[in-house]
């Protein structure tokens, strides 16, 4: 399905009244912040170090965590600071993005435009002198596929954007284990998996909630293009398949019990909400009463909860 780009009020000076340079320097500190989506690279980050451990069988060395985490920050918020610039038309007509550094034009197109490509460019260097280079590759390759393969290819064109452009998401897991091995192997390309299954299902009830706008801006979310009842058995059979996924580590040696106990428990509690959120859709339920927000504030805290379990595991084998 492809959509055309829509017609907005000029991005960047949505609410301006001077120049961004003009505006106090605590303000703009913080607008450069805000374009690195922080919350967004602490979920990143929930995924990267407890990997880590998992390959190291133990505690990593430190200095390695805090440079792979500097580092995965510069890169990710680097592919977000991007991704607003190439949105900035959108995002001025989106309740939920009104408030973004480029609409405000608290940030002015050229400045994120620089300073996403400066963190792109510093985050590959950083990675590949001081971590490893296949880390600095898998980080760069995280970047590019999130602002061309997402950002600009996918989003406004198929329904499928957020499954195919999740792939962005999933790429910390290799990075954290590529930190310490300077290589690849089976526990990372599962959890890889693990996340690309998650991201459908994490993002698709927040989808439910907002369709609106993305039917304003002409983004085809699936959401917006199918119905509750479609969207949530899509859910329901994307749910089933991670938790499949993330118990394959146990039988593969590379966990223990007590990794086996959380991810059982806690994707237990995900398919009870997958299939609550389904049988709303299938009786119709709209508005409130749908509840789609469970399952998305749900799947943050069960990816956190299994990763800390990733990291907990080999000290209890």
């Amino acid at each position: 399905m492809c959509v055309t780009a829509v017609e907005s009020r000029p991005a960047g000076i949505v609410g301006a009244s001077q120049s961004p340079s003009r505006r106090p320097i605590g303000a703009r500190v913080m607008a450069f912040v805000a374009l690195t989506k922080p919350r967004i690279i602490e979920l990143l980050l929930i995924t990267t170090v407890p990997v880590m451990f998992l390959a190291q069988q133990g505690v990593p060395d430190l200095k390695l965590v805090l440079l792979t985490c500097v580092g995965g920050y510069l890169s990710a918020g680097g592919a977000n600071a991007l991704n607003m610039y190439i949105d900035r038309d959108i995002d001025a007509l989106m309740d939920r993005t009104s408030q973004r550094p480029l609409v405000t034009g608290m940030v002015s197109p050229r400045e994120c435009l620089a300073f996403g490509i400066s963190l792109g460019v510093i985050s590959t260097l950083m990675f590949g002198l001081t971590v490893n280079w296949l880390s600095a590759w898998l980080a760069l390759g995280a970047l590019l596929f999130y602002v061309v393969v997402y950002t600009m290819i996918l989003k406004r064109r198929t329904s499928q954007n957020i499954v195919w452009g999740g792939i962005a998401g999933c790429l910390p897991v290799l990075i954290g284990w590529s930190a310490v091995t300077d290589s690849m192997s089976w526990a990372p390309i599962i959890l890889f998996l693990v996340m690309f299954f998650w991201t459908p299902p994490h993002y698709w009830p927040l989808s439910m909630k907002v369709k609106d706008d993305y039917a304003r801006v002409g983004v085809p979310m699936l959401p917006v293009v199918a119905s509750n009842k479609v969207v949530a058995k899509q859910i329901v059979i994307y749910s089933w398949v991670m938790v499949a996924v993330s118990l394959l580590l146990t039988p593969l040696g590379y966990t223990g019990w007590f990794y086996t106990t959380v991810a059982l428990l806690a994707g237990g509690f995900w398919l009870w909400e997958a299939h609550g959120l389904q049988n709303r859709a299938k009786a119709e339920v709209s508005g409130g009463k749908l509840k789609e927000m469970r399952l998305f504030h749900w799947s943050i805290t069960y990816v956190s909860l299994l990763f800390v379990a990733i990291a907990v595991d080999p000290f209890l084998r």
